[in-house]
This record gives structure tokens, C-alpha cells and sequence, in this order.
């Protein structure tokens, strides 16, 4: 990859400044996120600091963007009149990323009921597969 800063910082299209911080993903900014009438899409320009010892994308990064971009799915398709929360989680590693590659937490709704919602997703590094995840979420009121 070239060190021409404008490759490493360049957000494909649709994606903006996403809409909701929380102290989890607050080292992780900048993050981006697309909205469709069924998903909201999450992503991100891989840096050092989404790098396990190696170098490489942490597990732990891609189990958090999953469960956020899966539970921020279920509320869009839900209009976002309830909150949710994760009752489980189960992702599926199948490769890696480095830094400077974009990572997109792709994510469907497979139900979206009154008390529960099931979702899944697909995260990619550059456009490739590198793990999949499940999630489902419990409704629950929202607060005000």
C-alpha cells in the first residue's frame, strides 16, 4: 500500500461520522456508519490501535462492531422505539486485516419480534470475508 496518507484515510461512499460514541468504541474513533432502511452499517479505517501484538485486526474489536452494528440494525429496523440489549453473541473468525485496510460490518435482520431480534453479519477487510457473526438481542423499553 502506498504511504500517501490520502489511501489510509479515504471512507468509501455513504459513510459518514457515526452517530453515537460510548466509552467502549471512544479509542476506536474515528468510526463511520451507512444507514439502509434495514441495517446500519458499521466501519472503520484500521489503525494501531485496532491491532492485537501482531499487528493484525483484534478479535475483540470485530466481536464489538458486530454486536453494536447488529443491535443498531435490529433498532433501525425496529424505528428505533425500543432499546435493545445482547442476550448472546457468537462470532466465527475465518481470516485477518491490517492496518489500513477498511473494515465494514455488513449486518442483516433476520427477525425483529417484540421481545427479541435476530440478526447477523458479515464483517470484511477491503471487500473480503474475514469473520461472520450472530446476535440476538433482547427489546427492552427504552429510558428516558
Amino acid at each position: 500500500m502506498s504511504t500517501d496518507t490520502s489511501v489510509t484515510t479515504d471512507i468509501p461512499e455513504g459513510f459518514e461520522p457515526h452517530f453515537r460514541r460510548s466509552p467502549l468504541t471512544d479509542p476506536w474513533e474515528p468510526l463511520y456508519s451507512k444507514r439502509t432502511d434495514r441495517a446500519v452499517i458499521m466501519g472503520l479505517r484500521l489503525a494501531k490501535p485496532h491491532t492485537n501484538a501482531r499487528g493484525l485486526i483484534h478479535g475483540g474489536l470485530i466481536a464489538a462492531l458486530s454486536d453494536n452494528a447488529m443491535g443498531y440494525s435490529c433498532a433501525q429496523v425496529m424505528g428505533w422505539t425500543s432499546s435493545l440489549v445482547t442476550v448472546s453473541l457468537a462470532v466465527d473468525f475465518i481470516g485477518t486485516a491490517e492496518i489500513g485496510q477498511w473494515l465494514a460490518v455488513e449486518t442483516e435482520v433476520i427477525k425483529a419480534g417484540s421481545t427479541i431480534c435476530f440478526a447477523q453479519s458479515l464483517v470484511k477487510a477491503d471487500d473480503v470475508a474475514i469473520a461472520r457473526a450472530n446476535g440476538t438481542f433482547r427489546v427492552v423499553p427504552k429510558k428516558e
